[in-house]
């Protein structure tokens, strides 16, 4: 089940985070899927994105720094 966070500036709008194991087959590596929908549906978003687990800690460090 996804971490949901309510996308501020929206009505209904979503961020979903969850780990996906092997999310092209069999062997892959696992990542993080980040995914926003507009009308709150955390299952179908409209986008998202997929960050392998060995990069994690370096786009955190991204993104504090843009706060």
């Amino acid at each position: 089940m996804p971490k949901t966070i309510l996308l501020k500036g929206t009505k209904k709008g979503v961020i979903s985070v969850i780990k996906i194991d092997e999310p092209y087959g069999k062997g892959s590596h696992s990542v993080a899927s980040i995914g926003v929908s507009l009308v709150g549906d955390e299952n179908e978003p409209e986008w998202k994105v997929h960050i392998p687990l060995e990069n994690l800690d370096e786009v955190i460090e991204a993104l504090k720094e843009l706060k």
